[in-house]
């Protein structure tokens, strides 16, 4: 029982940081995967995505995946998961990556 306290207790802001991350890049990935990236520029603009367009949003996408995370964003989640003392990140935060990743997409809609 007292390991299971310490392992809890171990649980730090660069573990939630960590898990953030990893989540983030799984959505980036899956964004990049097939047609994802097409299907979900044309839902945000009503327009199709253009090669030119495309590689441009998926070479920002590609060093999203190796940035630090912008933590003033991700502070809200980070907070609620230490209060919650979560070790997963719940579908109802799904929007904090959304948010990120539209930031990058939305620069190429014009």
């Amino acid at each position: 029982m007292a390991n299971t306290q310490k392992i809890e207790a171990a649980f730090t802001v660069d573990m939630i940081i960590d898990l953030i991350r990893s989540t983030r890049n799984q959505h980036v990935k899956a964004l990049l995967a097939g047609d994802t990236l097409n299907i979900h520029y044309t839902k945000k603009s009503g327009k199709e995505l253009s090669v030119v367009k495309k590689e441009f949003i998926k070479r920002d996408l590609q060093s999203l995946l190796i940035i630090p995370l912008d933590l003033s964003h991700y502070s809200g989640l980070i907070r609620k998961i230490k209060e919650e003392n979560a070790r997963t990140i719940a579908d109802e935060h799904f929007h904090f990556f959304m948010q990120e990743i539209d930031g990058i997409i939305d620069r190429y809609i014009i």
